[in-house]
């Protein structure tokens, strides 16, 4: 993909989402909406990312922002009006506009509950693409991403079907189809004041009383991506789709996945300055036993002996896979392995790894709470990171820990399925270890497979390590496959 594409102009993309790292994240959406643009701008794509204002953004942020522009926009149904304002910041060579409305945003947490957000995203949609034709900045493509940005597809093909922006192609990513936006009918078509027809089966209808927000946007969307090819087919069955199966069926042919990648600066283990001993490809089987002493001192595990380190950095819910982990928690514990988990969630598993961590002091830390720091330290002195999730639209960690020489454990769903290869005991090829069907046995047999490698066969083990080093995780060439789906877009 040349720097330059459309009659000697560079792309241009605005990207629109609820949240972006460093201002606001929740999620890998915050992570996703920062890393991208950046990536893309490196290919010579000209891009700006659209997000609320909310109130939680760190001060040091708001200070970077300039005032660009404000104006009352029409919303609702009875014809009511809404302030917005445009403030404009610029970090590392990507433009940020921020919609200003404090009746939306000055409530502290981006996400409150969908009685509430549902307004709020209805006209954050709009307000965006409002803001485009104000700034008179008009992309070739209109990035959306996830539910909170999926009426602007529709809004584009409606109520700015005349303006400027009106000529923009879009695309929706579903980063995760679990939430969706649902709500009553008649709500949606208050806070919206979008065309009665609209509010049938193929576009918001999803029953006689309620409207979906997302199947609406998959609807009017140019192109439909989500972030990793196997969670692009899974979504299309019943036990995956989140009832919109056979809506995404319907569009398959506008469907397409792409794997989301890492920021490759922000992990960097040779840069890292929160690692008692910084590496990289060529000296990591040196430095990563200096990186496992001190974690394990730090959080109180034994040092004695050759322990195999087992980490796991999760949100501590059922789709994380925690409840296999729990079944046979203590089968997976021997004289020779300790296990480390950082996170929080749902209460009953916050106690059960509490429990642990009583019941076998020195072999078990529960750090119920995130800290970022101790993340770091886990990526580069754990000897295998553990992924058994019951679905995993991309996942981010398995990718991590790759990037740290630290072999992932995961079930083959998703995007684990689509970045970690099994390990081949014939041949020793393979990038991690894996199990199929979501089976506790199963996790526990891909466990005992990855510490026999580790204690019985070191060699292709430090071969596994080394090659997840080599593994390129960066964005570059999934944004070059952006990147072509743009060009074809604006092409059209």
């Amino acid at each position: 993909m040349s720097e330059k594409d459309l009659n000697g102009r560079a792309l241009k993309v605005a990207f629109i989402g609820s949240e972006c790292y460093p201002f606001v994240k929740t999620g890998g959406l915050g992570d996703v909406m920062y890393a991208l643009p950046r990536a893309l701008q490196r290919q010579g794509c000209e891009v700006r990312v659209i997000m609320p204002c909310y109130r939680c953004i760190p001060d040091k942020y708001k200070r970077m922002m300039q005032h660009r522009a404000s104006f009352m926009m029409d919303l609702t149904r009875d014809g009511r009006t809404f302030f917005v304002g445009i403030m404009e910041a610029e970090l590392d060579g990507v433009t940020y506009d921020f919609i200003e409305n404090r009746e939306f945003f000055d409530w502290g947490n981006p996400y409150t509950g969908l009685w509430e957000d549902i307004p709020k995203y209805c006209y954050f949609s709009k307000a965006a693409l409002a803001a485009l034709n104000c700034l008179d900045w008009i992309p070739d493509v209109i990035h959306c991403h996830d539910w909170q940005a999926a009426l602007a597809p529709v809004y584009l093909r409606t109520h700015f079907a005349g303006t400027p922006v009106g000529s923009a192609r879009s695309v929706l990513t579903i980063h995760n189809l679990r939430f969706q936006g649902i709500c009553g009918i008649e709500h949606l078509k208050f806070w919206t004041s979008l065309p009665d027809e609209l509010f049938n089966y193929p576009v918001f209808k999803i029953n006689d009383g309620e409207a979906n927000m997302f199947k609406g946007g998959l609807a009017f969307a140019d192109r439909i991506t989500t972030v990793s090819a196997a969670y692009a087919d899974e979504i299309q069955t019943d036990f995956y789709g989140e009832g919109l199966n056979g809506h995404l069926w319907y569009h398959r042919q506008k469907l397409l996945g792409i794997v989301n990648g890492i920021d490759v600066e922000q992990w960097n283990s040779q840069e890292d300055k929160l690692l008692t001993a910084p590496y990289d490809g060529e000296d990591v089987l040196q430095k990563k036993p200096e990186n496992k002493k001190a974690l394990q001192e730090r959080l109180g595990l034994s040092t004695e002996g050759d322990q195999f380190v087992i980490g796991l950095i999760s949100r501590l819910t059922d789709q994380k896979g925690l409840d296999l982990i729990d079944a046979v928690f203590t089968q997976m514990l021997d004289e020779h392995t300790q296990v480390v988990i950082l996170g929080t969630g749902d209460p009953r598993y916050e106690n059960a790894f509490r429990y642990y961590e009583g019941e076998y002091k020195g072999r078990v830390c529960a750090y119920i709470k995130y800290d970022e720091s101790l993340a770091h330290q886990i990526y580069a002195g754990a000897d295998a990171l553990l992924v058994p999730s019951l679905f995993e639209p991309c996942g981010l960690t398995q990718l991590i820990a790759m990037r740290y020489g630290t072999v992932p454990i995961v079930r083959e769903t998703g995007g684990l399925k689509d970045t970690v290869e099994p390990y081949n005991e014939n041949t020793g090829e393979g990038n991690g270890f894996t199990f199929d069907r979501y089976e506790a046995p199963l996790l526990l047999d891909a466990v005992r497979r990855a510490r026999r490698v580790y204690t019985e066969d070191r060699d292709r083990w430090n071969a596994v390590v080394t090659r997840d080093m080599a593994k390129d995780v960066s964005w570059q060439r999934s944004a070059g496959l952006y990147m072509d789906l743009y060009a074809e877009l604006a092409e059209q």
